[in-house]
């Protein structure tokens, strides 16, 4: 079991307004691989980071569209974690919790976390690479096309070298602003705009937690680091809250 410090579960009981950011790590505990981790079968010869690209998808999109249709169902078939599992309880023992989460798979959704922005998107999403309406797209269409423009449908994230929609990107800030506790879960910080969520929230005056099995750009500014994976950590730093501590 992870050290939680008697100070932290202190601060975990005072807290009122607390901003969760999730990052690849806590999916990876359920078996969804890290755009970091080698892929396997057909997808072993390609790197992710040149699939996720709107350069990649003018170029090559029914290759895309295959990539994203293997991911689908890889994600399908894995379940939330106890890390997603012990959010989703956090949530419902503090006064305020926003989750914000790097993940695109919905795991955090299923576990029942209700307060989620999807900062970078959701893969389970569609909308159209033209006009930008959303859309559920034909899975018998190698390039599913929009029925408002007749343009072709991608999945709805962010893919490298695009902008955070700005919807998410102020709710988000916002979240980060007004919260007097701020976690860091299982996300390298190496992302940007998102790495540089736990200096303004330090700057807002929150108390900064790590939960990582490695270290990371983040953790010299952290004033707890919780070395461990999510699944284990979390569901001990929640009993705190419930009366099991």
């Amino acid at each position: 079991m992870a050290a939680i410090p008697a100070a932290l579960k202190s601060a975990v009981r005072n807290a009122r307004r607390v901003c969760v950011l999730t990052g690849a790590g806590v999916s990876a505990e359920s078996g969804v691989p890290t755009f970091r981790d080698a892929q396997t079968g057909l997808w072993a010869q390609y790197d992710p980071r040149e699939l996720a690209t709107p350069d990649a998808f003018l170029k090559d999109p029914a290759l895309v569209w295959r990539w994203y249709r293997w991911r689908r169902k890889l994600v399908t078939g894995v379940e939330p974690n106890p890390g997603h599992l012990a959010l989703a309880r956090f949530g419902h023992l503090v006064p305020q919790l926003c989750l914000i989460t790097q993940n695109v798979d919905g795991l955090h959704q299923r576990a029942g976390s209700t307060d989620v922005i999807e900062f970078h998107g959701n893969m389970f999403v569609d909308r159209c690479f033209d006009c930008g309406a959303a859309g559920a797209a034909d899975a018998a269409e190698p390039v599913p096309t929009c029925a408002a423009c007749g343009g072709r449908m991608r999945p709805g994230v962010v893919w490298f070298g695009e902008e955070i929609p700005d919807a998410a990107m102020r709710r988000a800030t916002a979240a980060v602003a007004a919260c007097d506790l701020f976690f860091s879960v299982g996300t390298s910080a190496a992302v940007w705009p998102a790495a540089g969520f736990a200096e303004q929230a330090r700057r807002g005056g929150a108390i900064i937690v790590e939960v990582n099995p490695a270290t990371t750009e983040l953790t010299d500014l952290c004033d707890y680091r919780l070395a461990g994976q999510s699944g284990v950590v979390l569901p001990e730093l929640v009993d705190c809250l419930s009366g099991n501590d």
